[in-house]
């Protein structure tokens, strides 16, 4: 009986040992997809996982699309950004004001840092 040069001949060329040298290109784009798709389901995970807060999925929720959530409290993708993290609306509408209100505090902070340098 023949054996094969892998333990397991579907799975993918990234799964073997990290100390396997990658042979092809064709090899090294499997990897790559491999891992990129890894990141991706662990950042789903995240995004949707009711162990996470709602600051930390909608965190998520923003690197995985690359936007940041809008300061308004009626734009039209706050209702993706609630389905997207088993949110409700007012979650996501509570950690706007949230942010608002750290920015609102943030601001006296620095303009009376910088009033002080001459």
């Amino acid at each position: 009986m023949n054996s094969p040069s892998r333990p397991f001949p579907q799975e993918p060329a990234s799964a073997r040992s990290t100390t396997e040298p990658i042979k092809t290109h064709a090899e090294r784009l499997a990897h790559d997809d491999y891992a990129r798709a890894q990141k991706r389901r662990v950042e789903l995970g995240e995004l949707r996982s009711d162990l996470n807060p709602p600051e930390v999925r909608i965190r998520t929720w923003e690197k995985v699309h690359g936007l940041r959530m809008p300061s308004d409290p009626m734009h039209p993708i706050l209702d993706v950004i609630a389905i997207g993290t088993r949110l409700t609306l007012a979650q996501v509408r509570e950690e706007q004001r949230t942010r608002a209100a750290l920015r609102v505090a943030r601001a006296p902070s620095q303009e009376s840092g910088l009033a002080g340098e001459t």
